[in-house]
């Protein structure tokens, strides 16, 4: 079920719409320790983000529409799968949201649990909070649902920096819908018996605010959220 030390990193950023700091991002994961492979998953975006990121060095994977985080990331994984095949390597996976910027290069330590063998995933908990409104209903929903599902719940139950062994990955598939991703994966590893860590990075995203658009995506990641929990409380 677990893996031993890896040497490889492959950083997976699911993006939509990020052309402002999609280069930064990327530049500032390609620093990180182990990453030899980034990969930018560019989920239907409307603007420049393909361009940028590959201008910025990253491998580029275009969906032509619109398929939500999970599918993104799938499709990330799949091509570092890919990847890994063709060079005879096994790489952990970190995936980063596109809008860390430089804040990027302090993902180091997210990393470090899994490539030294002593972790199967690990989870983020930011130095820095930002309040966002109407997010901690989703939090709170997230946090229950676990805490009930497996008697645990990571500070952060949302945070989707995340870095997995491949194993673990695959464990977990096919993931959860959209923007119910983090929980379902937390809830289905634990249970699968997994090493499942915390780890405080000094990492940095952009605030969504409390117009009608967040507010929007919020009941979004709410119904996802309350989607990938309910099969999860009924077995």
């Amino acid at each position: 079920m677990t893996e031993g030390p890896m040497a490889r990193l492959a950083v997976v950023i699911p993006a939509w719409n990020e052309a402002d700091r999609i280069a930064d991002t990327v530049a500032a994961a390609s620093t990180l320790p182990g990453a030899d492979l980034v990969a930018v998953v560019d989920d239907g975006s409307r603007d420049a983000t393909a361009r940028i990121a590959m201008q910025a060095g990253a491998v580029v994977l275009r969906q032509a529409r619109n398929r939500g985080k999970a599918a993104a990331m799938e499709t990330g994984a799949e091509a570092v799968r890919l990847a890994d095949q063709r060079d005879g390597v096994s790489r952990a996976l970190l995936f980063l949201d596109a809008d860390l910027g430089a804040s990027a290069a302090n993902a180091g330590p997210l990393a470090q649990p899994v490539l030294a063998g002593v972790a199967d995933m690990s989870i983020a908990a930011f130095t820095t909070r930002v309040r966002l409104g109407g997010h901690g209903l989703v939090v709170g929903l997230s946090a229950r649902g676990t805490r009930r599902a497996v008697g645990w719940v990571p500070a952060q139950p949302l945070n989707g920096q995340r870095c997995l062994t491949r194993a673990a990955f695959d464990a977990a598939r096919p993931l959860a819908r959209g923007f119910g991703v983090e929980t379902a994966l937390t809830i289905d590893l634990v249970r699968k018996g997994f090493r499942v860590v915390e780890v405080e990075v000094d990492l940095e995203h952009r605030a969504t605010g409390t117009d009608l658009r967040s507010q929007v995506h919020r009941a979004r990641q709410l119904a996802d959220v309350g989607i990938a929990l309910l099969p999860r409380l009924l077995t």
